[in-house]
């Protein structure tokens, strides 16, 4: 998707689905002991960090 096409951005949709997952896998005992929650959690989070970090040097530019 281009930076300034109406919509929603792949950041804000790769937060919501984050939230949500860990919304509806948190119930489960052990959920925060698995290593795969971790690894998911950082993947997505850089995720957002770096699609962001490029609307920001967009809009700077």
């Amino acid at each position: 998707m281009a930076l300034d096409q109406p919509g929603p951005r792949s950041s804000d949709v790769m937060a919501r689905l984050t939230l949500s997952a860990m919304d509806r896998a948190s119930g489960s005992p052990g959920f925060w002991g698995e290593p795969e929650v971790h690894r998911a959690l950082l993947v997505s989070g850089l995720s957002v960090l770096v699609c962001s970090l490029a609307r920001l040097r967009a809009d700077l530019d």
